[in-house]
């Protein structure tokens, strides 16, 4: 189908676009933006006055919890959730049950994406089988079958020489590896070790744990040549090392989830389940160094780290409730808030979930371009809205931000060419 975008604020960060024109789709596929092509016949008019239009964004970690806990979610539900959030692309993990360490998993993940039709999902490969940090994954199958990175998730590979091994593998297959550094024998808490955490009498994770684990795995990551994307980091000092590490030329990128970017330790008491998170909420300073990092472009991406849970699953003491939050529906207001809190110019925060994260799947989406996939986001940047379980489409209701305002709201999202969400109200 034809469709014209007419009357919008189009901002493309990708190639430094920001203009009320019209964005022209036909055959699935960006045809035009700022002018409608000579011949061009629009089926279908969408009217965007006062509203942004930008490409989909491009989610790096979301669990969709199937296969395996599809009493928590399923991929049907969450990518209609992220769907009505602008999200077009998302990355899944691979700590499924059974674990994405096989073609099938991998493959069975993409199927039931496609079937059905609200968003891009793109597996990431077991680095490790079984996860259990022993035993590398065959990775050129893993590839062939769809995966476009390779993770452990927060299952330790505890072992240096077994770490090296992968990486090597992965960097022979130019493969990037999404890695998320904890060292585990220091990662044994529920929250960030400090004043919080004393005064709870719970366990604490210091800020040294990721510290450690990511100082071990840049010198990996520099002697294999690999790809490496860290994932969801919290501290002010894993900030500062991945920072030296891109100004020494290495080929690594980080990103931060969208509430260690507003949550602290803080937020935990009293004992809010909530926010027990991994890695944990941590200090103000953490909190005003992640934000100086994506203004400095130390960290390259915002993702949602979306992890459902039934309701069950928050309802024991804080130390033995499960660890995660849903978080996919809150990701563009959290970013929209950057740009009115003065963190980043609009097109700058909006490049942190469109153009950045894509560049670092290499994938080609994040953008308008003619040619390009006609994956995009049509919002109101004047709306407001309130966050609960009645307004969250996620089986998941376990948001930190349950009553809270937020601003912008998503008005049309459009995958390849289909529109696959419109607000009504």
């Amino acid at each position: 189908m034809n469709i014209v975008i007419r009357g919008g604020r189009v901002i493309d960060p990708a190639v430094g676009l920001d203009a009320t024109t019209e964005v022209c789709i036909a055959d699935g596929r960006i045809a035009a933006v700022g002018h409608v092509p000579e011949g061009f016949q629009a089926e279908h008019t969408i009217d965007a006055s006062q509203r942004v239009v930008c490409p989909g964004l491009v989610d790096l970690h979301a669990r969709l919890r199937e296969p395996g806990l599809e009493h928590k979610g399923t991929i049907a539900s969450e990518t209609r959730a992220a769907a009505s959030a602008g999200i077009t692309t998302l990355c899944c993990p691979p700590d499924t049950d059974p674990v994405v360490d096989t073609p099938a998993a991998a493959q069975l993940i993409v199927r039931r994406a496609r079937e059905a039709g609200m968003a891009r999902v793109q597996p990431l490969g077991a680095l490790t089988h079984g996860l259990n940090g022993e035993q590398l994954a065959e990775m050129g199958a893993l590839r062939a079958a769809g995966c476009v990175a390779m993770a452990n998730a927060r299952r330790p590979v505890a072992s240096t020489l077994v770490m090296r091994r992968a990486l090597e593998y992965a960097a022979t297959l130019d493969l990037p590896v999404f890695l998320y550094p904890e060292d585990p024998w220091l990662a044994t808490g529920c929250v960030h070790e400090g004043a919080v955490s004393a005064r709870l009498g719970l366990a604490g994770i210091p800020e040294c744990a990721e510290v450690i684990g990511l100082a071990r795995d840049l010198r990996l990551v520099e002697q294999s040549g690999v790809r490496a994307h860290f994932c969801q980091l919290s501290s002010a000092g894993a900030v500062e090392l991945v920072a030296q590490a891109r100004s020494r030329g290495l080929p690594v990128s980080a990103d931060v989830a969208a509430h260690q970017l507003y949550l602290t330790e803080m937020d935990v008491n009293p004992f809010n389940a909530r926010c027990h998170l991994r890695p944990p909420l941590r200090t103000q300073r953490d909190r005003d160094a992640l934000r100086a990092g994506l203004a400095s472009g130390a960290l390259s991406a915002i993702c949602s780290d979306h992890q459902p849970h039934d309701a069950d699953a928050k309802l024991a003491p804080f130390p033995v409730t499960e660890p995660g939050a849903s978080t996919v529906e809150t990701l563009l207001s959290l970013v929209l808030r950057l740009a009115g809190e003065a963190v980043l110019p609009l097109s700058a925060a909006l490049a942190k979930v469109t153009c950045e994260p894509a560049r670092v799947l290499g994938n080609g989406a994040g953008t308008l371009r003619p040619g390009a996939p006609a994956d995009l986001c049509i919002f109101d940047p004047e709306r407001w809205w309130t966050v609960s379980e009645h307004t969250l489409l996620s089986r998941g209701k376990n948001s930190p931000f349950l009553g809270w305002e937020l601003k912008g709201r998503v008005t049309h999202t459009l995958l390849g060419g289909k529109v696959v969400y419109e607000r009504n109200d």
